[in-house]
């Protein structure tokens, strides 16, 4: 949560605290009694050549440290993602249908561009917290690129898609967006870029020394 991403994502103000570096949002959950974690997909700043390329993204999961005995615990888990395709900046939380395929092990991919990103979230719905006991919350996803069309040039090599893992409490499991009156991010984790390769995208809530003392449940 420390150095700045990869590049900057591509329609995102520079004036956001989030366009150039990760940043923790809500350290206190207060009123908060539910929590959904998210994930955020976008073309490069300079842009993405490539045509022919998707995102491949699954297992996505959330955990949080409890106060009263020190240890992570699972709150969500889902092979499939589902999400919308938002404009660069969310204003006015204008969206639209996104460009989903599903894939033969239960994941999805996904497509970003032409002014609009892929906002993605766990196909289960939100999890319930107790508000009380959250010490730290961490939140991952894993990605790859994949060839769109196989009948196509595999453009993979051009691709320049950032992806970003972060999370939101959220009033109750139901609760509608209202202009952030019902929900707020507790952080947004660095954009890295996707390859070819499977590979962990992660936000924590926990400073570097917490983390040393608390490491999330990674492999």
């Amino acid at each position: 949560m420390k150095p700045p991403h990869e590049e900057m994502p591509r329609g995102v103000p520079k004036s956001y605290n989030w366009a150039t570096k990760p940043r923790v949002g809500s350290k206190n959950p207060k009123q908060f009694k539910a929590m959904t974690a998210w994930g955020q997909l976008y073309e490069a700043a300079q842009g993405n050549p490539a045509t022919n390329t998707r995102v491949q993204i699954k297992n996505i999961k959330a955990y949080y440290l409890s106060k009263s005995d020190g240890k992570w615990y699972l709150l969500q888990s889902s092979t499939k993602v589902e999400g919308k395709a938002y404009k660069e900046d969310f204003s006015g939380d204008i969206n639209k249908t996104a460009d989903i395929r599903y894939e033969l092990d239960g994941s999805i991919s996904a497509k970003a561009g032409n002014g609009y990103n892929f906002h993605f979230w766990p196909a289960t719905g939100r999890a319930t917290i107790n508000p009380y006991d959250v010490r730290g919350m961490f939140t991952t996803v894993q990605a790859r690129l994949v060839v769109d069309n196989p009948k196509k040039l595999d453009d993979r090599s051009k691709a320049r898609y950032l992806l970003s893992m972060g999370g939101d409490y959220w009033l109750n499991l139901t609760v509608k967006w209202d202009n952030w009156k019902t929900n707020e991010d507790f952080g947004i984790g660095k954009f890295k870029y996707v390859t070819r390769n499977w590979q962990a995208f992660n936000m924590i809530t926990l400073s570097p020394d917490q983390v040393r003392r608390n490491p999330p449940p990674i492999k």
